[in-house]
């Protein structure tokens, strides 16, 4: 038993040395993602995409609306069977709206994801070089990773790698 102790005790005197000479750093991925060119671009994107579901969606709003008010200033008039007909073709026209504002919201969604996992896959590809060139051990991700604590001589990599890629960044 003293002799595990005492090869413990030794291999963490030959390994603390080597964690106190690492360098670590972190970046933080979401701010990198929203002050880069790209993402700048990538939100502007789907602001307009959704103001054109927005519009869209007034329009069929507009025409069911429409169709409401017909069957509500009708409906004494009506026959029931023309009357059940008209129910339907509104229910019919509900369905499509709530369908077509489900289907929008999943579009943007995915065209959002896809962005963004575009943009993070470029911050990766530099960030491993940054990480290379400076000598760093390790970068950590500071909005998804967790970290409950850094340490002010630790150094912040995400306005140097926001730099790097909008140096890169070649926009459509």
């Amino acid at each position: 038993m003293k002799k595990i102790l005492f090869a413990l005790v030794a291999l963490l005197l030959f390994v603390t040395p080597a964690f106190a000479e690492m360098k670590i750093a972190y970046v933080d991925l979401q701010k990198a993602l929203n002050l880069s060119k790209a993402g700048a671009e990538a939100k502007s994107e789907i602001a307009a995409k959704a103001k054109e579901y927005e519009t869209e969606f007034k329009i069929k709003e507009g025409a069911f609306l429409e169709l409401k008010g017909e069957l509500e200033q009708q409906a004494a008039l009506l026959s029931d069977s023309a009357k059940q007909e008209k129910v339907r073709e509104y229910q019919q026209r509900v369905a499509e709206l709530q369908k077509f504002k489900q289907d929008a919201q999943r579009k943007l969604q995915q065209e959002d994801g896809k962005l963004t996992q575009s943009i993070l896959k470029d911050l990766s590809v530099i960030l491993k070089k940054m990480g290379k060139d400076g000598g760093y051990a390790m970068v950590l991700e500071k909005s998804e990773g967790g970290l409950v604590y850094i340490a002010d001589h630790m150094n912040d990599l995400t306005d140097e790698l926001i730099k790097a890629y909008d140096k890169s960044y070649k926009s459509e």
